[in-house]
């Protein structure tokens, strides 16, 4: 995807371990995909909770080793944030931290509640007080009004009141609680470190620390991790699972699995079908790096068509760097991407990328692989057309932006510039034997949601 659609956070937590603040900044670390806009840890002792938190990068807010040491005890929570709900400030700074009648309570949330303004208008009339912008505070505001006196209870009557995506991790002095939407929109993952445990959005962050995956998160289920060792809850009801498939095109990590499944190995199978219902008449394959690899691969290997390095990533690009005026900004694709133009002169190259959000970064990238000497530019694409914006954890431009809404597949073909163009079908995408697809999420594909959206001020609450 050449037009970063950004996601709604990571999440990582740990109990039961010496330095558990050190080793959260490694989860933090291998889940820095999820969020770059900011990152913080608390961490308890058993008695006091100690929290850092900054705008930055992983590496940029706990850069200071001083930082870690001070974040103490076995107990830590983790998080990355991208903004999707509430302004990028740093009052929305995740872990949120408040004391309550219980003691002390922090969250981490990765997500989006789709009733959000209508809660937060009803508590504030009731006398709530809010210190940020951001939905995820909510949940906090919840618990400390649960009628229950115990934790298990007061965080089941809290997630009773909210409807949406969320994969939570809570931290007490004593306790690390995980939780799951019911419907399970996005990933949370249960491992085994030691004689300790740990949650994380993907797999990938147990790989960093030599943790061992065990199983999800149920949807709908409440995990605490206290001195008693593992004890589960579950929401009363049953829902539809509805497990966001975007996370297998384009955001978890190839090497991470979720849903228990492999992404890797799902985003292959997408390349293969691809390769079976869009074929092309082409010398070489190449991807959009990095998260088209994968499928470009798969392609490949169903159609025989080679698969060739055609474009190099810039891997540096710092989170702050900025385009000065317009002439320098649209250079962008240049500032992201070089081409490699001895593989690329006077080839019939196929392009494979995993999704096209607006089409302007990929019109850019095709002007960009002609210019290189390209005799013909072909492009596939591994999802179908995004037609509809997500109200469940992903930051996604308005339907009024999203090229796959207002344009035809050979209209949006003409608008890139390239000589021909075609997506995977969504019967397609669905077809792989491990996606059955009463179990996903397809409503950015098919404008069909799953939990409903509430309308705020004459429109739909996130449709930003």
């Amino acid at each position: 995807m050449l037009e970063r659609v950004r996601h709604g956070c990571g999440v990582f937590g740990i109990y039961g371990v010496r330095n558990a603040a050190q080793l959260t900044y490694l989860g933090l670390y291998a889940l820095q995909h999820r969020g770059q806009e900011s990152a913080g840890i608390v961490s308890s002792d058993g008695q006091y909770l100690h929290i850092h938190r900054d705008i930055g990068e992983v590496n940029e807010v706990f850069g200071n080793g001083n930082i870690l040491k001070n974040l103490k005890g076995k107990i830590a929570l983790g998080h990355n944030r991208y903004s999707t709900t509430g302004a990028s400030i740093r009052s929305n700074i995740q872990p949120i931290l408040i004391r309550y009648r219980l003691g002390h309570i922090a969250v981490g949330h990765n997500g989006n509640l789709t009733n959000y303004h209508g809660l937060r208008k009803e508590m504030e009339k009731s006398g709530s007080i809010f210190q940020s912008t951001s939905d995820s505070e909510i949940f906090l505001h919840l618990i400390a009004q649960s009628p229950n006196r115990k934790l298990a209870g007061m965080i089941k009557w809290a997630l009773s009141r909210v409807r949406g995506a969320y994969s939570l991790c809570f931290l007490t002095e004593n306790s690390l609680i995980a939780a799951r939407d019911p419907c399970g929109f996005r990933p949370l993952a249960l491992g085994k470190f030691n004689k300790g445990w740990v949650v994380a959005s993907e797999t990938c962050a147990f790989d960093i620390i030599g943790a061992r995956y065990v199983r999800d998160i149920q949807p709908g289920e409440i995990l605490i991790v206290n001195q008693d060792g593992l004890n589960s809850y579950f929401m009363p009801g049953k829902s539809r699972h509805a497990f966001c498939i975007f996370e297998f095109i384009y955001f978890a990590r190839p090497d991470s699995k979720v849903f228990g499944e492999n992404v890797d190995k799902i985003r292959r199978r997408l390349g293969w079908q691809l390769a079976e219902e869009k074929p092309c008449d082409a010398d070489i394959v190449i991807s959009v790096p990095d998260s088209s690899n994968t499928a470009t691969l798969g392609y490949s290997e169903v159609s025989g068509i080679k698969y060739e390095v055609g474009l190099i990533r810039n891997h540096y690009i710092g989170r702050t760097f900025i385009m000065p005026d317009q002439q320098i900004r649209d250079l962008d694709v240049l500032i992201k991407f070089n081409p490699v133009r001895g593989v690329l002169k006077r080839q019939k190259v196929l392009v494979v990328d995993d999704s096209i959000v607006r089409g302007t970064t990929s019109k850019k990238l095709i002007k960009m692989i002609r210019d290189s000497g390209a005799k013909e530019v072909h492009m596939r694409i591994s999802s179908p057309p995004i037609i509809s914006p997500c109200f469940y954890g992903i930051d996604m431009p308005t339907k009024k932006e999203l090229i796959g809404s207002n344009k035809s597949v050979r209209a949006i073909g003409k608008y890139l510039g390239v000589d021909s163009l075609g997506y995977l079908s969504l019967k397609g995408m669905l077809s792989t034997p491990e996606l059955p697809h009463t179990d996903f999420c397809t409503a950015c594909f098919t404008g069909k949601y799953p939990v409903e959206v509430e309308r705020y001020q004459g429109k739909l609450a996130l449709d930003r």
